[in-house]
């Protein structure tokens, strides 16, 4: 697992499907857009 990851994935992911289907989309949409916004950086 590359170390920029963090394991993100693996947590977002369970988490996810433990919700019902709409909640766990809205999630993974909410973690995407964290992802695309260049205007968020690393510290």
């Amino acid at each position: 697992m590359p170390a920029c990851t963090g394991g993100v994935g693996l947590i977002s992911g369970r988490k996810a499907f433990q919700k019902p289907m709409k909640d766990g989309i809205e999630l993974f949409h909410a973690i995407q857009d964290v992802y695309l916004d260049e205007t968020i950086t690393l510290a």
